[in-house]
């Protein structure tokens, strides 16, 4: 008998480590998530030393490194006390989906290429578009996050704005609030557009009168495209949309609305109300690996005309002609980028096994706990709620404490593994903030948390 070939061994290895992985994966989404911790690079290299090397380790020896050395050094963003920046609490399908599209390789830029999974995306885009109020023909692609989402949009609008602008005029100006997420200025640094800040009303929101006010003060010709927020992530405020529609339609300006955030509470009807106005769109963000259980990296970027996005977005090569000259719906003409990977099916996935009245019944429980949290913080003496709760972001102070006060404070849960609660700022006051987008965080978590501020 001869010994095992090279294939034969290759399968063996293939068949343990594939073995090994899902056997990973599967505890991993079974278990009650560790918080785990952070690590230094010094802390890193004495445990984990040196992994690329000319040999290799093997399939199993490299996984056990990443499961006893560094998974242990990454902070789970689905612990139930994780609740700082937005955290991303994925649902069990999507997670265990999100295996099979990597397994799959699929490229999902184009139709031709990908249809099957473009076919899928697209049905979870209409969902969302559906829950904005956007047209039928409105349509759009996922994109990694919502920095690429904005910078897309705004590359759109202005290409829009600059080809009906009148001869001589060259709109460069973008229209938000201080509120605005920080990848708005991101992109205008990019595009070499201006951004112009417009004043907030008493209640932090960008409205139609202060935004007038503003075009008449530069000149509305000179903008290409006013950014409105449904869900600041600092503190989950809804701006005015319906007043900044309105002022948008009068000028007959671009209206994007980020809701990279917040955009997931128009599935919840006990807020959607605060979102009048975001109907008349005519672009719109929002992330599912915030606040709609899906897991990193997925926001789905919509259009109401979505030709505008392609004469702006679509990539032109005579080894592309194939895709460009069909009417194929190519999710790459409608973003900044070409290779894309099918971001979007493990959030498809997820809503398909679950159905979206189970999606509105978990967002329902985030804010329900969240409310929680707004009524104990007002309760307890030492506490103090700095901006009545628009949804499931809570911002609050400890009186007497100083700035080295919270972070020590947030330095123990760390170091305790108990939870992860980065301090804020605002106006140059430091604060505590939690923002509450996972099912499983408790009325207990918030109560456990807050005793130790006592």
């Amino acid at each position: 008998m001869h010994g095992k070939t090279y294939q034969e061994n290759k399968h063996t290895e293939l068949a343990a480590l594939a073995e090994a992985v899902v056997a990973y994966a599967e505890e991993r989404v079974r278990m009650e998530a560790p918080l785990d911790g952070t690590a230094t690079p010094e802390e890193l290299a004495a445990a984990v030393g040196q992994t690329i090397t000319a040999q290799g380790f093997g399939g199993l020896e490299t996984l056990r490194l990443f499961a006893e050395d560094l998974a242990p050094a990454c902070l789970s963003t689905d612990h139930p006390r994780y609740l700082s920046f937005i955290p991303c609490a994925p649902s069990d399908a999507a997670v265990m989906f999100d295996l099979v599209v990597g397994a799959s390789s699929i490229y999902a830029g184009s139709w031709l290429e990908g249809a099957g999974a473009v076919y899928a995306e697209n049905q979870a885009l209409r969902w969302v578009a559906d829950l904005v109020g956007m047209p039928a023909e409105a349509g759009g692609v996922f994109v990694p996050g919502g920095t690429i989402g904005n910078l897309s949009a705004l590359h759109a609008a202005r290409t829009t704005a600059r080809h009906r602008a009148p001869e001589g005029v060259r709109p460069f100006r973008v229209a938000a609030t201080a509120g605005a997420h920080s990848s708005i200025a991101a992109a205008c640094d990019v595009m070499d557009a201006e951004l112009v800040p417009v004043e907030a009303d008493d209640r932090w929101r960008l409205t139609g009168a202060n935004l007038r006010a503003t075009l008449e003060a530069h000149g509305p010709e000179t903008f290409f495209v006013v950014v409105a927020t449904c869900g600041t992530t600092n503190f989950g405020i809804i701006d005015d949309l319906a007043s900044v529609a309105e002022v948008c339609r009068e000028y007959g300006i671009w209206f994007h609305v980020d809701g990279a955030y917040g955009g997931a509470g128009l599935a919840a009807p006990s807020v959607r109300e605060l979102y009048s106005g975001v109907e008349h769109c005519d672009s719109f963000i929002v992330d599912p690996h915030k606040w709609l259980f899906a897991p990193f990296d997925c926001c789905a970027l919509l259009y109401r005309e979505p030709a505008l996005a392609r004469a702006a977005h679509t990539q032109r090569a005579g080894y592309l002609d194939v895709l460009t000259e069909t009417p194929d719906w190519n999710p790459t003409d409608y973003s900044v980028g070409l290779t894309r990977r099918a971001r979007g099916l493990p959030f498809w996935f997820s809503l398909a096994v679950n159905g979206t009245d189970a999606y509105t019944a978990a967002i329902e429980q985030t804010l329900d706990v969240a409310r929680f949290a707004e009524s104990e913080v007002v309760r307890r003496p030492s506490l103090e709620l700095v901006r009545e709760r628009d949804l499931s972001v809570v911002v609050f102070r400890r009186l007497g404490w100083e700035p080295a006060d919270y972070q020590a404070w947030s330095d123990r849960l760390l170091a305790d593994e108990f939870a992860f609660v980065v301090p804020t700022t605002h106006a140059g006051e430091t604060l505590a903030r939690f923002a509450v987008v996972n099912p499983e965080t408790s009325r207990e978590d918030i109560s456990a948390i807050l005793d130790t501020m006592e």
